[in-house]
C-alpha cells in the first residue's frame, strides 16, 4: 500500500513555459504606439540615404563646354561673338567641343593665322555656366579623354551599396543592429563631408564608395530593426510605407540642389543632417529578436517592458520568464546552389534575378537620366520623384486584390511601352518626351516594389534569405550598368529610354512565368519549390481529403432530394455541401 501511494504521488517534471516573440506581438499590439514611434525614427534616415543615392544628377551635372584659346583669360565666357574665334572653337552643333582648329597666335591680334588642323583642348576648357555654376564634372574635367571616369564615379557608388549590403548585414548579425546602424551613420556623415572637400577625383570617388556602403548599413539595418518589432499582418503595409520616405528624400534632393548651386556646398549640406540623427542613440533600442538569439534575455525583457508600458498593455510575468527566440523557421538550412538541381526552380530563380536586374537598372537609369531629357532639370527631377507617390499608393490598393504577378507584369509592360515610344517622338515635342518618360518611371517604381514581395514568396523557406541576397546582388549590377547606359544619350537622346523600355518589356513578359503567390501556400522545401504553381502542389493531402468529403456531401444532398426530404432539410444539406 505504501509503495502504491508513493508511486501514485510521483509527478512528472513540468516542461518550462516558453513564449515565442511572434506570439507576444498580438498581446502587446502588432503596430502599437511604441512600434510606430520606432518605425518613424528608422524611416527618417531613409531620406538621407535617398539624397546621397540620387545626388549625382546635380553633383556631377553636365554642361556644355569648349576649348579655351591660348589668348583667353581665366574668366573667359562660354559664348563668343561671330567671327574667327567662334569658328575655331565651335566645330559642330554638339555640346561637347573636345578639339579646336589650330592657329599661330604669336602674331595676335594683327597676324592671327588659323589653319585646318584640329588639336585637342589640352585640358583647358570654358564652360557654360548659365544652368549650373559648378559641378564635379567641371572641376575634375570628366569629359573628352576622361569621359569614362564620369559614369565610373556613379558606378562605383553603386558598388559601394553592394559591398555595404554584404558587410553591414554580416556585422549586424554579429554585433547587433543598433551599433552597426550608428556606425553607418557616423561614416556617412564623415565621408559625406570628405567628398565635399575632396581635392581630387580619386579621393572624391573613394569617399562616395564609403557613403554608398553606409546607405545600406543605415537603410537595411534600420529597416530590420523596425520590421522585427512589427506583427506579421502589418509587415506588407510597413514595407511599402517606408518607400514614401525615400520619395521624400528624392524631392528634398531636387529642392536643395535648386537652392544650393555650388556642388561642394550641396554635398556637405546633404551630409550634415546625419549629425542630428546621431541623437537616436538615446531613443533607438536594440532588436528584441537579436537579443534573444544571443541569449541576452534580461535586456530583451527590459525593452519589452517599455513596449508594454507605452502601448498601455500589462503582460503576465510568466511571459517575460518564458520569452525565447522564435525565428528558427527563417534560418537557411540548405546551400542555395542546390537550387540548380531542380529544373523548374532553377529557371524561376533566373527569371527572378533578371527581373531584379531590370527593375533596378531601369529605376536608377531613369532617375539619373532626367537632366538629359531637355527642359528644366530641376522640374524634371522633382516630377520624377513625385510620380513615385501614386506608384506606391497603387501597390497598397492593388497587391492584395489583383495579385503580385499580374501587377508586376502589367507595370513593366506599360512602363516599357511608354519608354519605347520615346524614340518616335519628334524633337520639337520635348514635353511629350518628358511625359512618356515620367509615366515609364511611375510604372517601373511600382514594379520595383512588387518584385520584393513576389520574390520572397517564391523562394522556398530553406533558401529564402540566400535567394533574396542573390536577387539584391543582381539588382546592384543593374544599377552599375545603368550609369553607363545613361551616357549613350550623348549620341542620341532617346537611346537610353529605348534600352530601358526594351528591357522592361522583356522582363515583364517573362514575369508571367513566375507563379502567383497571393493566397497560396508558400513553398518550404526545395521539393515544394519545384512543384510550386502546379496543380499537383495545390492538391495536397488535406485538399484531396476535403474534396472527397465534399463529393460525399453532394451525394447526400442528391440522395435526400431523391427521397423527398422536406425543403428545410434539403437546404441544410446544400448549405453543408457549400
Amino acid at each position: 500500500m505504501y509503495r502504491r501511494a508513493r508511486r501514485g504521488s510521483e509527478e512528472k517534471p513540468k516542461e518550462p513555459f516558453k513564449m515565442k516573440f511572434d506570439s507576444v506581438l498580438p498581446m502587446i499590439g502588432e503596430f502599437g504606439p511604441y512600434q510606430r514611434r520606432i518605425y518613424a525614427l528608422v524611416c527618417l534616415p531613409t531620406i538621407c540615404c535617398a539624397m546621397h543615392k540620387l545626388a549625382w544628377v546635380f553633383l556631377g551635372a553636365k554642361v556644355s563646354f569648349r576649348c579655351k584659346l591660348p589668348v583667353e583669360w581665366d574668366n573667359a565666357t562660354y559664348d563668343l561673338p561671330e567671327g574667327v574665334f567662334k569658328n575655331m572653337t565651335f566645330l559642330n552643333d554638339e555640346k561637347e567641343q573636345c578639339s579646336r582648329y589650330n592657329a599661330n597666335f604669336s602674331g595676335y591680334p594683327e597676324n592671327l593665322i588659323p589653319t585646318n588642323e584640329q588639336v585637342g583642348c589640352g585640358g583647358e576648357y570654358v564652360y557654360d555656366l548659365s544652368k549650373y555654376e559648378s559641378s564635379a564634372f567641371m572641376e575634375f574635367g570628366l569629359m573628352c579623354d576622361r569621359k569614362a571616369l564620369y559614369a565610373t564615379a556613379q558606378a562605383l557608388f553603386m558598388v559601394g551599396i553592394l559591398l555595404g549590403s554584404i558587410i553591414f548585414g554580416v556585422l549586424s548579425d554579429i554585433f547587433g543592429r543598433r551599433p552597426v546602424f550608428f556606425f553607418s551613420l557616423v561614416i556617412q556623415v564623415v565621408f559625406g563631408i570628405l567628398a565635399g572637400v575632396a581635392p581630387d577625383y580619386t579621393t572624391f570617388v573613394i569617399a562616395r564608395i564609403i557613403v554608398g556602403a553606409s546607405t545600406s548599413g543605415i537603410f537595411l539595418v534600420g529597416f530590420v530593426i523596425a520590421m522585427e518589432m512589427v506583427g506579421p499582418s502589418k509587415r506588407v503595409i510597413a514595407g511599402v510605407v517606408c518607400q514614401y520616405f525615400f520619395t521624400a528624400g528624392y524631392l528634398v534632393t531636387g529642392t536643395m540642389a535648386y537652392l544650393i548651386k555650388d556642388w561642394r556646398h550641396l554635398q556637405i549640406a546633404l551630409s550634415v543632417p546625419g549629425v542630428v540623427l546621431l541623437s537616436y542613440w538615446w531613443f533607438l533600442p536594440e532588436s528584441i529578436r537579436w537579443l534573444l538569439t544571443r541569449g541576452r534575455k534580461a535586456e530583451a525583457n527590459a525593452i519589452l517592458r517599455k513596449v508594454a508600458v507605452e502601448n498601455k498593455v500589462t503582460l503576465p510575468e510568466e511571459v517575460y520568464d518564458g520569452l525565447c527566440d522564435d525565428d528558427k523557421k527563417e534560418t537557411n538550412t540548405v546551400n542555395f546552389l542546390r537550387v540548380l538541381q531542380f529544373p523548374k526552380l532553377r529557371l524561376r530563380s533566373a527569371n527572378i534575378f533578371l527581373n531584379w536586374f531590370v527593375n533596378s537598372g531601369v529605376y536608377y537609369g531613369l532617375s539619373l537620366n532626367t537632366s538629359s531629357l531637355g527642359g528644366n532639370d530641376y522640374i524634371n527631377f522633382l516630377i520624377s520623384g513625385a510620380v513615385e507617390v501614386p506608384a506606391y499608393t497603387f501597390l497598397l490598393l492593388s497587391l492584395n486584390r489583383l495579385g503580385r504577378k499580374y501587377v508586376l507584369c502589367g507595370c513593366m509592360l506599360a512602363g516599357g511601352f511608354f519608354m519605347a515610344i520615346c524614340g518616335a517622338i519628334p524633337e520639337n515635342l520635348n514635353w511629350l518626351l518628358i511625359t512618356s518618360s515620367m509615366i515609364g518611371k511611375l510604372c517601373i517604381t511600382a514594379s520595383y516594389g512588387v518584385i520584393y514581395i513576389l520574390s520572397a514568396e517564391n523562394f522556398p523557406t530553406v533558401v529564402r534569405n540566400a535567394g533574396m541576397g542573390a536577387s539584391s546582388m543582381f539588382a546592384r549590377v543593374g544599377g552599375i550598368l545603368a550609369a553607363y547606359i545613361v551616357e549613350l544619350g550623348d549620341f542620341w537622346k532617346p537611346l537610353p529610354l529605348l534600352i530601358f523600355g526594351g528591357a522592361s518589356i522583356i522582363g515583364g513578359g517573362l514575369a508571367l512565368f513566375i507563379p502567383e503567390t497571393l493566397g497560396k501556400r508558400l513553398p518550404e522545401t526545395l521539393e515544394d519549390g519545384e512543384k510550386f504553381g502546379t496543380a499537383s502542389y495545390e492538391k495536397t493531402k488535406i485538399h484531396r481529403e476535403l474534396e472527397s468529403w465534399l463529393t460525399f456531401k453532394n451525394f447526400i444532398v442528391i440522395l435526400s432530394m431523391y427521397l423527398r426530404f422536406n425543403s428545410m432539410e434539403v437546404r441544410a444539406c446544400a448549405f453543408m455541401a457549400k
